[in-house]
C-alpha cells in the first residue's frame, strides 16, 4: 500500500457520502447502495486504523444527519515565552498534551477552552484569541476514523491552582520549551511541530491566526 496515498481520506469521504445519502431518505434501491458504501468505508477504515469494524460501526451509529467535521479545542497558556501549560492524558498512557477536548454543544470555542483548562488543570482562565484552526489530516497525527478540525485558543490564567490529578489527567504543569523533544507526547492531540508553532506566538503575539 502506497504510504503517500490518502486512503484514510478516501474512506472518510466515502463514509460521509454514504451518511449524507442515507440522511435524505432515499428510495429503497439507493438506500441499499448507500448502505453498501457505508459498510465498505468502515472496512477500509478498520484496515487503516486497526479499529474493529464493529467498534467503528458503533461510533457512527448515531451519525445520521449530514456529516460535518468534529472539532477539537486546545487551550494554549504561556508562562513567559519559554513555558507552556501541559497535561498528562490518562486515556493516552499519561502522554503530554495541551488541555482540551471535543467541542461541547452549547459552548462557544472560547468557553470550551476555558472549561477544559479548569477541568484538567485547576486553573481559572480567560480566552484571548484564536491562534490556529487546523485540518487534522494535514498534520502528522495518527490515523483515526473522524474527520477533525483543531482549534488552538490562547488563554490567560486568572486564578485557581494547579491540581495534582483530575479524572482525566495524571498531572498538569508548566513545561519548558527545551523539554518538548524528550517528552512522550500525545500526538493524536497535539504534535511537536504544533507545540513549536504555539511558542512562536509567545515570542511574537502579533502573528496572524493560522488556518489550513
Amino acid at each position: 500500500m502506497n504510504p503517500d496515498f490518502d486512503f484514510l481520506g478516501i474512506a472518510q469521504r466515502l463514509q460521509a457520502i454514504a451518511q449524507a445519502g442515507l440522511a435524505y431518505e432515499p428510495n429503497a434501491y439507493d438506500q441499499e447502495r448507500y448502505q453498501e458504501v457505508h459498510d465498505l468505508s468502515l472496512r477500509l477504515m478498520a484496515l487503516l486504523t486497526g479499529e474493529p469494524v464493529a467498534q467503528l460501526n458503533a461510533l457512527f451509529a448515531n451519525e445520521t444527519n449530514y456529516p460535518t467535521p468534529k472539532v477539537d479545542v486546545r487551550a494554549v497558556l504561556f508562562r513567559g515565552i519559554d513555558e507552556l501549560l501541559m497535561v498528562q492524558e490518562k486515556s493516552d498512557g499519561n502522554r503530554w498534551t495541551l488541555p482540551g477536548g471535543w467541542a461541547d454543544i452549547g459552548y462557544t470555542p472560547f468557553e470550551v477552552a476555558v472549561k477544559e483548562t479548569w477541568e484538567e488543570t485547576g486553573l481559572e482562565a480567560e480566552a484571548v484569541r484564536l491562534l490556529a484552526l487546523l485540518d487534522k489530516k494535514r498534520h502528522a497525527h495518527p490515523p483515526q476514523p473522524w474527520y477533525v478540525y483543531k482549534a488552538f485558543v490562547l488563554c490567560r490564567a486568572t486564578g485557581g491552582a494547579l491540581q495534582a490529578e483530575t479524572s482525566e489527567t495524571a498531572q498538569a504543569r508548566w513545561v519548558h520549551r527545551s523539554e518538548l523533544p524528550v517528552l512522550p507526547l500525545s500526538n493524536d492531540r497535539a504534535t511537536l511541530a504544533q507545540l513549536e508553532m504555539m511558542f512562536q506566538y509567545a515570542a511574537n503575539p502579533a502573528l496572524p491566526t493560522l488556518c489550513d
